[in-house]
């Protein structure tokens, strides 16, 4: 009843967004006399806000028509490679006429990006792909609105997530392939490659974990915490909901999408409350290119799918309430996932300092379970500053994280020569800081570990180049500004410790 509840109030105020909008045009054009009147900007911008707090998010496209690969302009197009009912893989295939790019867009690595099934859509991960396009060949997996599968195409489930991903694995080539997976899709992602150890298929030759709950018992967050508060029972009874007949799932039992973007919300309703009143106070001072910063972001953010009911309730179960993965007791089709069984891929993880949504220590689980990797083959790291969504999005995305993941997919490439990201702009730092961020930064490759430090070091010490755009640098602020919270809390429980602090990061594992 809650979904036709929602339904019916989507309904209702579709209307009212609609003649929201036009309104606002009407007092913005130059034509119209009203707009000229020193009241008319400040009206404006009271009905675009009504109707942004009205409209239904559609999902986003990724738009990514061209990026700088190796100092030449290159063209992306968008292919679709696998169709299944539950999810594309995507190709963003780069095209050239210049012979010598030609030449190193073939040699660069091929990625496979594993985007979260978890309430929002895969263009999420737009600014990941087009960093990663820079000096990768990048494959994601675009994953379908429950609500648009007709039930005729059956139940999916956790089992069939990790058939998928091995599906894909498969299909691009497991022998010349580095998978990263972002957040949720670390656990089945980790379990796809275990079975494939197992069964001795060839595995990829890198695996790189950001930010998810590979063990969920360690810093539990409010996240965690809700799935281990409440039954199995209790998410089956009070979260699942028929899809109503006006899509094509109709009838399809589902965790509906608006449901887990009112939990999103609810982590930082006063970090909303203001980023609204910001992008008011902007369309009256007319500051067009913040106020489009805020669209951009709140048009990716407040657009959601829904899942299907099978597999959200096993996530619950085997993720969060059962901690199968790190307890060794989980099996996929009567199969047990054994991680000590992967020995040919290597492994990095990397989370935020002040990730709130997958804690500390949770990514970094992996390296304990895949024991049969070699010590040299196994890496972390935490990215200073960035909370969940800055590890994957942002200026620390593109000026930390992406040059240290491109860098460890060529130390394992099987090739001499590394190609220097493009995209990585490093904040500059004086000589002790730089000293302290070196000392926290873990980056290890089997037969390269000097190669690749002094290369991260280099990085961390290279001098500031230019920003980027006004509207892209407004984008990363409102997603840092989300973490504000966690920082602050941070901050007051440094007052309470001893005056020397230790690295954050770790040593070499």
């Amino acid at each position: 009843m809650l979904y036709q509840l929602q339904e019916f109030q989507r309904a209702m105020l579709e209307p009212l967004s609609s003649w929201a909008k036009t309104t606002a045009k009407i007092f913005t054009n130059p034509v119209n006399p009203i707009a000229q009147t020193p009241v008319s900007q400040r009206v404006a911008a009271g009905y675009e806000l009504l109707h942004r707090l009205g409209k239904e998010y559609e999902k986003p496209e990724f738009n990514i028509k061209s990026v700088q690969a190796h100092g030449k302009t290159v063209a992306i197009a968008e292919i679709e490679a696998i169709h299944k009912p539950f999810c594309r893989l995507l190709r963003f295939k780069r095209f050239s006429d210049d012979v010598a790019t030609i030449q190193h867009l073939k040699e660069d690595p091929v990625v496979l990006l594993v985007a979260p099934l978890s309430g929002h859509h895969a263009s999420l991960l737009r600014d990941s792909v087009k960093t990663l396009l820079q000096n990768h060949k990048v494959y994601l997996t675009d994953w379908t609105d429950a609500r648009l599968v007709p039930i005729s195409e059956g139940e999916f489930g956790l089992d069939d997530y990790v058939a998928y991903i091995q599906e894909f694995i498969r299909f691009i080539g497991a022998e010349k392939l580095h998978v990263i997976s972002v957040c949720q899709p670390t656990v089945p992602v980790l379990a796809a490659i275990s079975l494939m150890a197992t069964n001795g298929e060839k595995t990829p030759l890198t695996m790189t974990m950001m930010g998810g709950p590979i063990d969920a018992r360690k810093s539990p967050t409010a996240v965690n915490s809700l799935a281990m508060t409440k039954s199995y029972e209790w998410f089956e009874h009070n979260v699942i909901y028929n899809v109503p007949a006006n899509h094509p799932g109709a009838g399809r039992r589902v965790y509906p999408g608006f449901l887990q973007h009112a939990g999103f919300v609810a982590m930082n309703p006063d970090r909303h409350m203001k980023s609204h009143w910001d992008f008011f106070q902007d369309l009256i001072k007319g500051d067009a290119q913040d106020a489009q910063a805020h669209r951009r972001f709140y048009d990716e953010y407040n657009a959601v799918l829904d899942m299907d009911a099978k597999y959200y309730l096993e996530t619950i179960k085997s993720v969060f309430q059962e901690f199968a993965l790190p307890l060794g007791t989980w099996k996929i089709n009567g199969q047990l996932v054994r991680p000590q069984d992967i020995k040919t891929t290597a492994l990095l993880a990397i989370e935020g300092e002040l990730d709130d949504i997958s804690g500390s220590g949770q990514t970094k689980a992996a390296i304990d379970l895949c024991k049969g990797i070699s010590t040299a083959n196994k890496s972390f790291y935490e990215v200073q500053g960035a909370g969940h969504y800055g590890i994957f999005s942002g200026r620390r995305w593109r000026d930390k994280v992406h040059p240290v993941i491109s860098e460890f997919i060529r130390a394992h490439q099987g090739s001499t020569k590394a190609i220097k990201p493009v995209a990585a702009k490093p904040v500059a730092a004086t000589s002790k800081t730089a000293a302290k961020q070196e000392a926290t930064i873990t980056v290890q490759a089997e037969n390269k570990p000097k190669v690749v430090t002094k290369l991260v070091s280099k990085l961390i010490t290279k001098p500031v180049q230019k920003s980027p755009p006004k509207s892209s640098a407004a984008i990363s602020k409102m997603v840092e500004s989300l973490e504000t919270p966690v920082l602050a809390a941070k901050k007051v429980v440094s007052k309470k410790t001893t005056a020397v602090k230790k690295p954050t990061v770790k040593k070499s594992i």
